[in-house]
């Protein structure tokens, strides 16, 4: 048996298949996978994401410690709930974690506020790495929070039908969240972010109130989805799964994600700076493409890609797309590689179409 969330008796209740996910036990579906995928492209569903490690970093060395924590630069946050993607880079330039940092003090304050939130996947070699490298300043601690929930609900309808289920307090700060943003109320953080390519909120809940909220959105006509959808979509909108597209071996620049790297200033110094640097004068030599089966077959991780002339990779994500019927995948490739490929399927050469590794934001396709 594995860990349980706050919700593991609700997720039974609606009928959930649950299945181990990263010692964790939680929903795979709810019956069908693709139908939650549509209702989360076409209304609004929700997962639970209790799993998901809360720290708050606090004290006068907050930001500076994350700034050398983080290859992205918090002190671009400036705005009080803002939020910003980041890699946890290791000395070699790889990929700790990816996460999300939120402001949660008025920016300048003399002890500053942040939350960050990392994959449960990685939660003690993340928890261990953070507190190894606070040793280095003053004043940081570090506050881990198991006492709350978690409840992304997505879709183009999330926050019309989140506000129905809130109080009208609660609803008024989500009707003033911008993208990216997020805002504490009475114990509950309200953030306008998610993990599908759609529109929506990530909702930290007290233990205690986590599942009437999750009843009160059933109530209010949002969806229960599990694991199998929420990857599907993430899929879909080109968004890495850690320990899949990435890991501590690969380079943010080999994993698209060389747009999280703030190189200004220049005298800022970052954990993993000195490799990335290394890399980017030598030369990167591998990208993470978007791969596009039109034809029969799904295409699956570890599968080889084939680029004449050039070279192999290989599929890191691969499933069958279900907002555009076939199938999609992320694969790392050497850089030469153009805007054709063809992936080894059980021996046999397929041909697919290689571009941006995005295929669907807030309902339509985008892949080109």
């Amino acid at each position: 048996m594995g860990n349980k969330t706050a919700l593991y008796q609700a997720h039974l209740d609606m009928g959930a298949k649950v299945v181990d996910f990263g010692g964790w036990d939680m929903p795979l579906h709810y019956g069908s996978q693709m139908d939650e995928h549509h209702v989360v492209r076409n209304k609004a569903g929700m997962f639970d994401v209790s799993h998901m490690t809360v720290v708050d970093v606090t004290g006068a060395d907050a930001k500076e410690f994350l700034r050398y924590l983080l290859a992205n630069d918090v002190a671009k946050l400036q705005v009080k709930g803002k939020a910003m993607y980041s890699g946890m880079l290791n000395v070699d330039g790889g990929v700790i974690d990816d996460l999300i940092v939120y402001l949660m003090s008025e920016p300048g304050s003399a002890s500053e506020w942040f939350r960050v939130v990392v994959n449960c996947a990685t939660r003690e070699k993340d928890l261990a790495w953070m507190a190894e490298q606070a040793a280095r300043f003053d004043d940081v601690a570090l506050t881990e929070h198991p006492d709350l929930g978690m409840i992304a609900v997505q879709g183009p309808e999330a926050l019309a039908l989140a506000k129905v289920a809130v109080d009208e307090s609660r609803a008024k700060l989500i009707d003033a969240l911008s993208v990216f943003q997020g805002a504490e109320f009475e114990g509950w953080f309200i953030a306008r972010t998610g993990y599908t390519g759609e529109d929506g909120l990530e909702v930290m809940v007290p233990e205690d109130e986590v599942a009437d909220f999750w009843q009160a959105l059933a109530n209010a006509g949002v969806a229960p989805c599990g694991l199998g959808a929420r990857d599907t979509l993430r899929l879909e909108a080109g968004m890495n799964l850690y320990g899949a597209d990435m890991d501590d071996t690969v380079s943010p620049l080999a994993a698209n994600m060389g747009w999280t790297i703030s190189w200004e200033p220049a005298e800022r110094d970052f954990i993993g700076r000195k490799a990335l640097e290394e890399q980017r004068a030598a030369g990167v030599k591998e990208k993470l493409v978007g791969l596009v089966l039109e034809g029969r077959g799904v295409l699956r991780a570890h599968q080889t890609v084939i680029i004449d002339g050039v070279g192999e990779g290989e599929i890191t994500s691969g499933s069958f797309s279900p907002t555009l019927g076939h199938s999609v995948a992320l694969a790392r490739v050497p850089v030469a590689t153009q805007d054709a490929a063809e992936v080894d399927m059980r021996g046999k050469r397929v041909a697919v179409k290689v571009g941006r590794p995005v295929f669907v934001r807030n309902g339509q396709k985008v892949f080109s």
